[in-house]
Order: structure tokens, then sequence, then C-alpha cells
């Protein structure tokens, strides 16, 4: 009796530790933040001066991706994402001018794959996320507007705003730096957003930076 007590304790043992090895190799957390550049479909031309251009056309915004993920298993994670990017752009009125100043923040969840083992180096990854784009305009007309499109009413300042559906569905390459921190070579999202009545707008962003677990 004693020795088959002895030998179910040991296998108890050889079991827990194989279990704590199991879910012990592989980070259960990380986090990303870096730069991001997203093209984003503003239905306005650069080198058109109208503002109701209605030919669609992408601007580089400029801003920031971080990322959260809990990994469930080595290769399986639940993945929260925010980004923010910005743009201003000037419009020529006569010889005056309107500043429109845009951005975009995106509020995401959804599933990372990846594997996540602490000892592979080079970590390819995908990832589906959906969630709530936030889009905001401010308007500032130069001071001697009312003389440039005289004899037409006076604009003013403006400021609009809306929230839509949005997504991100794509992927990236981490590369292992060390036993903290993991390279982030690119991020290449599609990332559609539906604010105001103007349909799907068919962003896409890019991004660099660094993973830490």
């Amino acid at each position: 009796m004693r020795r088959l007590m002895s030998l179910v304790i040991l296998i108890a043992a050889c079991a827990s530790v194989s279990f704590a090895q199991s879910t012990d190799d592989y980070n259960k957390v990380e986090v990303f933040a870096g730069y991001s550049h997203n093209r984003v479909d503003t239905g306005i031309d650069d080198n058109d001066p109208a503002l109701d251009d209605i030919i669609d056309e992408r601007e580089g915004f400029h801003g920031f991706n971080a990322a959260v993920t809990g990994n469930v298993t080595r290769y399986v994670g639940l993945k929260f994402d925010v980004s923010g990017h910005w743009k201003r752009t000037t419009f020529p009125i006569g010889t005056a001018r309107l500043d429109l100043d845009s951005s975009l923040y995106n509020f995401l969840g959804g599933v990372q794959i990846k594997d996540n083992s602490k000892e592979t180096r080079v970590k390819p990854f995908a990832h589906a996320l959906v969630g709530a784009a936030h889009a905001k305009f401010n308007g500032d007309f130069s001071n001697d507007v009312c003389i440039a499109v005289f004899p037409s009413p006076c604009p003013v300042d403006f400021e609009e705003s809306d929230t839509g559906f949005a997504g991100a569905f794509g992927g990236g390459l981490d590369i292992r730096a060390n036993d903290r921190f993991d390279i982030r070579a690119f991020q290449f999202d599609y990332n559609p957003t539906r604010i105001g009545d103007g349909g799907t707008q068919h962003n896409f962003r890019i991004g660099v930076g660094i993973v830490i677990h």
C-alpha cells in the first residue's frame, strides 16, 4: 500500500510539473505600442480645392497604434486595439484659405492567431477585429475669407464628428529581441469604416513598433 501511495504521489507530482511547463512555455500577455500610418478614404482630393469633391481619395494620416492581447493558448489570443490618426489639409479660397483638421480613432476587439512560445524567434500573426470608429473634423477659415469670397455670405468656422462601425483585418511579423521584448517589423491592416452617409470607407493602415511581454 505504501508503495502504491508513493507511486500515486510521484505520478501526481510529475503531472503537476508537466502541466506547469505546458502552461508556462508561452507568453500570457503582450502589449504593443508603435507608429501607425493610415491611408484614409476621405473623398477629398489634395489637388482639388472643392470641398464637395465626390471622387474617393485616400489621404495619408499619421498617428499611433496600441494593443493588449491576453493569450488563452499558445496560438490564440483575445485582443483589444486602439489607434488614432490625424491630418491637416489646407484648401485655398481665393486669397484666403480653409484649414481642415481631421482625426480618426479606432476602438477594436477580436482574436489574434500567433505562435506565442517564449522560444519562437520569428512570429508571423493574423488578427480579425471589429468595433467602432470616431471621426472628427474642424474647419478654420483665415481672417480674410470674407473679403476673398465677397459678395458671398461670410463662412464661419465649423466642427463635425460622427461614430460608426469599424474593423481591422490583417496581420504582420514580430521578431524576438529578448525575453521581454519583440520588434514588430511590420503590421498591415484593411481598416474599413462606416461613418456618415457615404457608405464604407476603405482605409489601409501600416505600422511598426515594440511588443512587451
